[in-house]
């Protein structure tokens, strides 16, 4: 796993990972020299339907042959693009987890059913600024 997300140029053959950088919202990096210069040489405009933004978790299932540039996303844009990524039920309890940092009433309920839904420990501590160890502890 590496620590960037990937821009990556989808093919007709490959299943489109990631989102639309688009649907992520404003992303410093796509103001690059080195990713505006990729993304000229691939033909492609940012907004461009074959275009994905691929969180670093899941690099791993970008096919060997696609095109892909490595890009760094700040704190803030890479919990957007996880966000976008997770499947509706984790995204709907994803928003409640941010909700959770303004209270804290139901804390340990709402991190255990976090957990038990699948969302994972360090992605709960991301998302309610709880340590990591006060999250798994929750699943106890």
């Amino acid at each position: 796993m590496t620590d960037d997300a990937c821009l990556v140029l989808k093919s007709d053959a490959m299943a489109a990972p990631g989102v639309p950088p688009a649907v992520v919202g404003d992303l410093a990096c796509l103001e690059t020299p080195a990713v505006r210069a990729w993304l000229q040489a691939q033909g492609v405009t940012e907004t461009s339907p074959d275009l994905r933004l691929v969180p670093p978790e899941e690099t791993a299932a970008i096919p060997q042959d696609a095109e892909r540039l490595s890009v760094p996303l700040g704190e803030e844009e890479l919990s957007r693009l996880r966000h976008h990524t997770a499947p509706p039920d984790l995204a709907r309890l994803e928003e409640e987890l941010l909700g959770y940092r303004s209270c804290t009433d139901g804390r340990d309920a709402l991190l255990a059913r976090a957990l038990a839904a699948g969302v994972p420990a360090h992605r709960v501590a991301e998302l309610t600024g709880e340590d990591l160890a006060t999250v798994e502890a929750a699943n106890r």
